[in-house]
């Protein structure tokens, strides 16, 4: 198991993870999201070549429609 922050929340999971894997694993499969991996932004392109690590700080955003 590895502990990552996800928006400030502590949560565990099964390594190894890559940011694609989390995305479903999170039901966010399909939604517009922006991912922040230590500070730094991390490309769609690269959703899934990009592996989580124990300690890891995400910020998640997913864009909502609207008027």
């Amino acid at each position: 198991m590895m502990q990552i922050s996800i928006n400030g929340e502590a949560r565990e999971f099964t390594a190894p993870l890559s940011l694609l894997d989390l995305i479903d694993l999170l039901e966010l499969k399909g939604k517009r999201i922006a991912i922040e991996q230590n500070g730094e932004i991390v490309p769609k392109s690269q959703h899934a070549t990009s592996l989580l690590s124990e300690g890891d700080v995400l910020e998640m955003v997913v864009a909502v429609g609207g008027g």
